[in-house]
Order: structure tokens, then C-alpha cells, then sequence
């Protein structure tokens, strides 16, 4: 009946022999009961499947690389040999054949034509230097002059070096310090850019020579003076004897009388040059002696300055000043040269000078007279409320100053406005020349001037993220007033009626004529008596020297100009107008960077606020 067992063997297997425990029988029933059952249902199953269910299949063992640290498997390693070989022919074989290439550097971009013109404007002041001149001046035309300067006054050392004013060769020290003002001040917002263009240590060479000579004009290392000299050489009008204007000498054959003149009295003069020499301090912070010792002389000459006994312009009743530099107020000066000083000391009693009623008022910085929106030598208040503006954007002051610096910071507004010419405040000639000085000779310091404020002004506003101002009920945005700035010299570099650059030397057409005594005269080893100069002066030629980078006066108010030498309104530059062409320049050029250096005239200023104490020290058990 059950002769058949499909699961192989016999079923001895399984009865044959006893169980030795109950267990192990009950089991070997089961087993059996199995094997009848599949009797019944299932086909034969062939050896095959017979070794199947009696001998279980051996699996086939993985093999591992011991790497020390790690256990892995054969096929896990050498995947990842494999994708360190690939990742090696993708990724670093390439980058080894660029690297032992030859390396092709790519070429900074030119420098813009601000940055061209900037270059050659400071050269205007190496060839304006009076004294011993540096072996490295670069202006072969020049040489050593005015050595016996301030020989009759009574300091040690008297006053040689500084700078010839302009085409003649007085020194003129009230705009000279204005000078040295703008030269600081472009340097410290644009230092970036100087340093870029590769002009800092040039600057810096510039401003020192200047200074070096303020220092000497009273003295510096006292804390109290009665007088400081404000000028060596100049002219009597119409006068017939040897002087300054009756010569056309070059400086270094000067023969002739030049009187070192001082004033016991002049707040306008002396807060000028507290402006100049706190100014400085700030670009000669990393001169830690010179730096302290400017600090200490603009304190000295400002408190001069502020004596009640002392208040009236240097000009006044000076034959010798007033027809050329006279000065018209003195409160701007104060507002300008306290704001420089609280800059270089942190000093709040300075900055409470700036901001108290009684300066704007007494200097009408809030009448909105159109002609106080001018900065000029004379005229510094657009300056001094842009610089208390900055002030308020970027440090927040608070009480008691925020209501007077936001009374300024509004007139700021206002002044750019005016600039702008859809307000008709100033008159603009046909050509796009603002005249800010109403059509009066040599208007290109004033028009550069304003360049530079409202370039700066637009910088102050973008590194705040402010996007512009209202004039009433009109938003202008910073692009429009940037285009003021830009118009205006790009006007003086060429875009003009007279497709004329008013920078000697910048582009191929600029005056040759310049009412410049050094320029004008050969540099032939042969001497030039006072008047026989004149004939140099008188000459139709080209002057044989180019002075490099001088702004002259400037067109008219037809935008005519006439490149006569004798005309000194169309072809004299000067120092303060080259001083502010360099700092619109500087302002405007990209060469190096775009906006200001938002802190470095700031690194005096005290905390406004009480500090926040010290975190307690950590518990301990």
C-alpha cells in the first residue's frame, strides 16, 4: 500500500530503530505522517530535488579587506579605487595640466578718464612748491626758489616752502590752507582709490608740504599766540615798483622785496588753518608724533580764533590782501574748523561749538541765500553742513544735537537742489555750465567745487541705502544729482562748446597760453630781469614749459574762451580750484572702487552712548 517514498530512503529512516526518547518518536511520526501524505498528492521527485530537502545547499562566503581601521568587502573596495581613479581623471589631472600651462594674466581694465585727469592734476601742485625742492619733484622746469622767505620776520627758520598761489609767485596763505582742507578730506573719504590708482603716497606728499609749512607760519608749539603771518610777497594795485605782479620772473630768479605780512587778529584765517591741520591729522594717524602735533597746533591757532578780542577778517584794511583773497565772514570758518576738530580729538566741546544756534545764525546758514550754496575759499558753510551731515547719517548722535544737525542736513538737501537745473536757482549756460558765480570770470573752482559735493553727498547717501532726497514735493534720485556732478566735469574735461579740455595737458586740445610766470619763461640756465620777462608774458606763442594738470579760470558766460596769456581771468589756474577738481575727480572716478571709507573719520570720535558692562565671570562651585 505504500510501497512508493517520494522523499527518498526508506522508511527505516525514520521506525526503524527506537527513539531513545519520547521526543524524538513524537517527531519521527510527524515526519512520517508527512511522507505517507505526499505520497498521495505528489509525483516522483527526481535526485535533484531529493538533494535538495535531504542536503541543504552550502552558501558562498563573502570575502573582506582588513584595512587596520576599517573592514570592507572586496567589492566595496574596489568600487571605491575605481571612483578615486575616475573622480582623478575628471577632476584633478585637468586642473595639473592648467596649472603647468603658461599662465596668461588678464590685464586690469584702463583707467577711466577721471582717473587720467586726476593723475595729471596733481602734478599742478609739484610744480605750484616753493622752497628746496624734492630730488623727485618731477618737474624739470623747476627749481629751488624763495629760500630767503620770512627772512624779516622773527621765527627761526622763517617761511620757506609751501606753495606759489597761482601764475604768479605770492604766497597767499588763507586759500592755501583751504587747499590742504580739500586735499585732506578727499583723501580720507577716497583713500581707497588714491591707493588704487597709486597716488596715496603722493597725496600724502602733497598735503605734508603744505602743512609743513602752515606749521611755521605762527607758533605752532605754544598754546596761546598773538599773531600768525598770513602771507609772503604780493602787490600794491597799480603799483610801478619791483613786486610780485610788476615782474614776470620765474620764482627762482625772484629779486625783489617780499614782505612777510601778519595779523594779530582774523577768526576766518585762523579757524582755516585749524580746519587744515586737524584735517591732516586724520590722513597722518599712522604718524603718531606728526599726527599729535598737528592736533596740538589747530587747537592752538582755533583758540586764537574764538579770542572775543580777535574777531574781525584777516582782510580787512590790508592793502595787500584785500584785493585778491578778501574774506567776507568768519562763522563758517568756525562751524568748519570746530567739525574738523571734533573729528581729530573726539572733543565735544567742539562739536557743541558746530551745533550751536547762535554759528548758523550769525553765519545765515539758514536764510537760503543761493550764493551761500557756493563753497569756495571764502565761503565754507555748504562744506562744514555736509560734514555735520555726515555726522547725523552715519552715528545718529541723538539730543542735544539731533535738532540742529538735522536743520542742516535739510539745507544740505536744499543746496543740491539748487545745483540741480530744473530748479532754476543758478543760471546754466547753452553749453551745461552752471554759473555759480553769475557769469564773473573764472567760474570753473566753483562749478568743480559743487562736483565734488554732490558726488560726495550721493556716496553718503548710497552707503546707507538711501535712494535719494526730496526737493519739496519732488524725489530726486541719487542717479540725477550723480549726473549733475558727472556733466560738470566731464564739461571741464572737453564736453563743451569749445571741445576744449580746461586741463592743460589732458587731451589733445587744452590751453598753451597760461598766465603762468614759470611756465611762460624758457628754462635755459639764462636769468630774466623783472621786466624783462614781459616779453614772455607779451609773447603769442605757446609757453615753452607745460604745467601739467592746471585748471585754468575758465570760460565765460557765453561759454567763449580765449587762450591769451595776458588774460588771466580765461588762463590763471589756481591752488583751490585744482583742489576741488581733484577731489570731484577722485570722487567720481571708478578706477579704484566705488563709494567712501565710511569710519576712518570717525576713529576719534568717542562712544555716544554708555557701553554695556562687562559680562559676570563664569560661576564657579
Amino acid at each position: 500500500m505504500h510501497s512508493g517514498n517520494n522523499w527518498g530512503g526508506s522508511f527505516e529512516i525514520i521506525n526503524g530503530a527506537e527513539s531513545t526518547t519520547e521526543d524524538e518518536r513524537s517527531r519521527n511520526m510527524e515526519w512520517d505522517r508527512g511522507a505517507l501524505h505526499s505520497q498521495q498528492h505528489h509525483h516522483n521527485l527526481d535526485e535533484t530535488q531529493q538533494s535538495w530537502l535531504l542536503y541543504p545547499q552550502e552558501t558562498k562566503k563573502k570575502k573582506y579587506v582588513d584595512l587596520g581601521c576599517i573592514v570592507c568587502s572586496t567589492k566595496a573596495f574596489k568600487w571605491t579605487l575605481y571612483s578615486l581613479l575616475i573622480a582623478f581623471v575628471v577632476i584633478a589631472l585637468p586642473t595639473i595640466i592648467a596649472k603647468t600651462l603658461p599662465k596668461h594674466k588678464s590685464h586690469p581694465p584702463p583707467p577711466d578718464n577721471y582717473t587720467l585727469a586726476l593723475h595729471k592734476a596733481l602734478l599742478f601742485f609739484n610744480a605750484q612748491k616753493s622752497g628746496k625742492l624734492p630730488k623727485n619733484n618731477g618737474i624739470p622746469w623747476r627749481g629751488d626758489s624763495g629760500l630767503q622767505d620770512g627772512n624779516d620776520t622773527d621765527f627761526k627758520g622763517g617761511l620757506v616752502g609751501g606753495y606759489y598761489d597761482a601764475g604768479d609767485n605770492v604766497k597767499f596763505h588763507f586759500p592755501m590752507a583751504f587747499t590742504m582742507t580739500m586735499l585732506s578730506w578727499s583723501l580720507i573719504e577716497y583713500n581707497h582709490k588714491y591707493e588704487a590708482i597709486g597716488e596715496y603716497s603722493h597725496m600724502r606728499d602733497l598735503i605734508k608740504w603744505g602743512t609743513d609749512y602752515l606749521l611755521l607760519t605762527f607758533n605752532s608749539s605754544a598754546t596761546r599766540i598773538d599773531k600768525i603771518y598770513c602771507q609772503v610777497g604780493g602787490s600794491l594795485n597799480g603799483s610801478t615798483t619791483p613786486d610780485d605782479h610788476y615782474c614776470w620772473e620765474r620764482p627762482e630768479d625772484m629779486d625783489y622785496r617780499r614782505p612777510s605780512i601778519f595779523v594779530t587778529a582774523g577768526p576766518d584765517l585762523a579757524g582755516e588753518m585749524a580746519a587744515a591741520l586737524a584735517a591732516a591729522s586724520i590722513v597722518f594717524r599712522d604718524n603718531d608724533a606728526y599726527s599729535k602735533r598737528l592736533v596740538k597746533a589747530a587747537a592752538t591757532v582755533f583758540a586764537f580764533a574764538r579770542e572775543p578780542g580777535r574777531r574781525r577778517t584777516y582782510s580787512q584794511g590790508q592793502p595787500y590782501i584785500e584785493p585778491f583773497y578778501n574774506s567776507t565772514g568768519y562763522f563758517d570758518e568756525y562751524m568748519w574748523g570746530a567739525t574738523w576738530l571734533y573729528y581729530a580729538t573726539g572733543n565735544v566741546s567742539y562739536i557743541s561749538l558746530a551745533t550751536n544756534p547762535g554759528i548758523p545764525k550769525n553765519s545765515k546758514a539758514f536764510y537760503m541765500i543761493p550764493d551761500l550754496s557756493v563753497l569756495s575759499w571764502d565761503n565754507k558753510l555748504p562744506a562744514a553742513m555736509l560734514l555735520l551731515t555726515r555726522y547725523r547719517i552715519f552715528l545718529s548722535p541723538g539730543y542735544p544735537y539731533e535738532d540742529m544737525l538735522q536743520m542742516y542736513h535739510n539745507v544740505t538737501d536744499l543746496t543740491m537742489c539748487s545745483y540741480l537745473q530744473q530748479f532754476h536757482v543758478f543760471n546754466w549756460t547753452k553749453g551745461g555750465m552752471i554759473q555759480l558765480n553769475h557769469g564773473k570770470p573764472q567760474p570753473l573752482q566753483f562749478v568743480a567745487n559743487a562736483a565734488f559735493l554732490a558726488s560726495l553727498f550721493v556716496d553718503y547717501l548710497n552707503a546707507t541705502g538711501v535712494p535719494g532726497f526730496n526737493c519739496g514735493p519732488t524725489f530726486v534720485s541719487l542717479n540725477d544729482l550723480r549726473s549733475f556732478a558727472t556733466s560738470q566735469i566731464d564739461y571741464i574735461l572737453g564736453k563743451n562748446p569749445m571741445n576744449m579740455s580746461y586741463i592743460v595737458g589732458y587731451g589733445t586740445k587744452f590751453p598753451r597760453h597760461v598766465h603762468h610766470r614759470g611756465a611762460s619763461i624758457p628754462h635755459d640756465n639764462k636769468r630774466y630781469s623783472c621786466t624783462g620777462g614781459w616779453k614772455w608774458r607779451d609773447s603769442r606763442n605757446p609757453n615753452p614749459n607745460t604745467i601739467t594738470g592746471a585748471m585754468v579760470g575758465g570760460p565765460d558766460r557765453f561759454d567763449n574762451f580765449h587762450d591769451v596769456r595776458t588774460n588771466f581771468n580765461y588762463t590763471e589756474p589756481t591752488l583751490a580750484g585744482n583742489a576741488g577738481l581733484v577731489a570731484a575727480l577722485v570722487s567720481l572716478t571708478s578706477s579704484g572702487g566705488i563709494g567712501i571709507d565710511k569710519n576712518a573719520i570717525f576713529s576719534a570720535v568717542p562712544p555716544l552712548y554708555p557701553q554695556s558692562p562687562p559680562p559676570p565671570p563664569p560661576w564657579k562651585p
